[in-house]
Parts: C-alpha cells; sequence; structure tokens
C-alpha cells in the first residue's frame, strides 16, 4: 500500500464496533484477580449489556447478597453456581435464602496499557 491509497484517518465508532446500545448498557471497573483466566485483569473496564439473557458458560455481572461480582454463570442441578476463572477462588453456589440478581452480560473488556 502506498501513501496515495491510505486513508487520512479512519472511521471508527466505539459505540459501533462494541455495540453500545444505550441505555441497556453501561461500563464497570474490574476490581481483583478472580477472572483472570478469562483474560480479565483488574484495572479493565467492562462492557455489560443488561437486555441480553444471561446463559450458562456466560460472563455475568452478579450481586449476590449484596456483593457485585464478575463472575461466569453455570448450573449444577436444580442450583445457580457462579464461577470464577481463578483457580484459587471457589464455586459460589447460590442458596436459599441469598439475594441473587443478574446485572447484565459481559460482552467485551477494555484494558489500559498505559497505566503501571
Amino acid at each position: 500500500m502506498n501513501d496515495d491509497t491510505a486513508p487520512d484517518h479512519l472511521d471508527l465508532s466505539l459505540d459501533e464496533l462494541l455495540n453500545i446500545r444505550a441505555p441497556g448498557t453501561y461500563l464497570v471497573k474490574v476490581e481483583g484477580d478472580s477472572m483472570e483466566g478469562a483474560g480479565i485483569f483488574c484495572g479493565d473496564l467492562l462492557i455489560v449489556d443488561k437486555r441480553i439473557d444471561a446463559k450458562a458458560g456466560q460472563v455475568i455481572i452478579g450481586v449476590v447478597n449484596q456483593q457485585p461480582l464478575v463472575k461466569y454463570l453455570a448450573f449444577v442441578s436444580c442450583y445457580t453456581v457462579l464461577r470464577s476463572a481463578n483457580r484459587k477462588y471457589p464455586d459460589l453456589f447460590i442458596m436459599e435464602g441469598d439475594e441473587f440478581d443478574i446485572w447484565g452480560v459481559v460482552t467485551h473488556s477494555v484494558r489500559d496499557h498505559a497505566r503501571n
């Protein structure tokens, strides 16, 4: 490719590229290392869509007893299970009496490579 055929700029829309459609989409900043095995690291920004119906195997933002978590959603027998992607964290079984809600499905992650 020579300079005559190269565009002066690229028209990219992050909203379009990442399928961000407000008001059903929001950002979450990750704290902790429980999802490192999934390529989600402390400080990453997650794009979350609250309009997607969560399915087993998806990364979700869940809230258990008022504690927000980023986990894989799974089902074992009749239990909902939240799984980390870091083996040092055990599975979290949602038990009778637990308050549990899914706040959305993680669709993308963004990493700040300049942060120290």
